[in-house]
């Protein structure tokens, strides 16, 4: 007997060494594995699916300054599912089963390819409502994620009943998009948030036949990384809205134009020191943990690439180019950066802080809500702008050292 398991494993060294450039066995990643940090690939995948993201901020912009809120929001909320949701099943993914031969660096080329179709389609999405470009582009992802987990089910027997739930979940809902697209049967925007709910059970009912050995450490890293790329393109879109303006003849550089662009900056420091000021690993420790920690990250992507599009709002408000007031562009920007802290409160530091600290983030949000009964774009975002910095610099002085001590 143990002749012949001595036998199998030199059989399978044999073939992990013939194999190694093509086709190896995926197997699990060990969650203890020293080092483990972001890969080359994974980076390039990042850059590719921001430009969905890029796409899905400027057309809510646009949506905003038109006075369009009802209309533009609820597709905002649902191309960015889209976006998020196929980023965050391969970055999962990936953490437990990076085995990084060629045909792995295909498929996830593949699943690129998917993400610049679905990027291809968003414009249509707010346009004409038209999803059907959008949802071939996530097909594509999805098809390669599905040969993704059926090659670990069939190289790792301890996780394949995991493996495979997955594969089944994932080509189940698939078959629903499809429903969605050619209207086989009468779908509205409910009918889409019952399909993304299904999307988020499959994880939750796969873990259950055995957890995946995802890599904490790793995982935390990755959504480090896409927060600061987003916050990247959140600058780019507003800096492009304020160049444009400043290139304008007609347009005078005037103070309330200057203060829309230092407090946009001071915002978007402020998002960054208080994401990066937490320890990540440290709340996920379990599962359960986890899931709570990444699906709420949904908000946070979200929410720093609607400030992009509230602050591009802000500059055509003083320029006078847009149809809304100068409450209303405000509260572009209030709302999401109140949504942002809320999260982040809520998926770390309630779980962290102790006592009346725990209060510190939602007063933060009611105090943040009251600079838009101000009515000047400008000066009321230098003013937000300053407040949460502020807000960011006190917990950190503070609240988070007396509590350390």
């Amino acid at each position: 007997m143990s002749n012949n398991s001595h036998s199998q494993q030199d059989y399978e060294v044999e073939i992990e060494k013939t194999s190694h450039a093509w086709l190896k066995a995926m197997r699990p990643r060990q969650p203890s594995e020293q080092d483990r940090g972001a890969t080359p690939l994974e980076l390039l995948f990042d850059l590719v699916f921001v430009v969905a993201v890029s796409i899905a901020s400027s057309q809510l912009h646009h949506g905003l300054s038109e006075h369009h809120f009802s209309e533009v929001l609820p597709l905002y909320f649902m191309v960015f599912f889209t976006i998020w949701w196929a980023w965050m099943n391969f970055t999962w993914f990936a953490s437990a089963y990076d085995n990084d031969d060629i045909a792995y660096r295909m498929i996830t080329f593949m699943q690129m390819i998917g993400s610049l179709v679905l990027a291809a389609g968003v414009n249509q999405v707010f346009t004409k409502h038209d999803f059907s470009v959008c949802v071939l582009g996530y097909l594509i992802m999805r098809f390669g994620l599905v040969i993704q987990w059926l090659r670990a089910g069939f190289s790792d027997p301890k996780h394949r009943k995991t493996a495979f739930r997955y594969a089944k979940g994932i080509v189940l809902v698939q078959i629903g998009w499809i429903f969605y697209q050619f209207k086989l049967v009468t779908f509205t925007q409910l009918e889409f948030v019952a399909l993304a709910l299904m999307e988020l059970c499959v994880p939750i009912w796969a873990e259950k036949a055995n957890a995946t050995t995802w890599h904490a450490e790793h995982i935390a890293e990755r959504y480090g990384l896409l927060t600061i790329i987003v916050l990247g393109e959140t600058i780019m879109a507003s800096f492009t809205a304020i160049h444009t303006a400043i290139a304008d003849p007609k347009i005078n550089v005037d103070r309330p134009l200057i203060c829309l662009m230092i407090g946009g900056m001071i915002m978007m420091f402020s998002i960054w020191w208080s994401y990066f000021d937490r320890e990540a690993p440290e709340v996920l420790t379990s599962s359960k943990k986890a899931f709570y920690w990444g699906y709420g990250h949904f908000f946070i992507f979200l929410s720093i690439a609607a400030i992009g599009a509230g602050l591009a709002v802000g500059v055509e408000v003083i320029t006078g180019h847009a149809k809304i007031s100068n409450q209303q562009a405000e509260y572009a920007i209030a709302i999401p950066l109140s949504i942002y802290s809320l999260v982040v409160w809520l998926i770390h530091d309630l779980q962290t802080d102790h006592g009346w600290r725990k209060l510190w983030h939602p007063l933060t949000v009611l105090l943040i809500l009251l600079f838009p009964l101000w009515g000047n774009i400008g000066y009321a975002t230098l003013a937000i702008g300053i407040f949460y910095a502020l807000c960011i610099l006190f917990r950190q002085v503070f609240l988070v050292e007396k509590q350390s001590g």
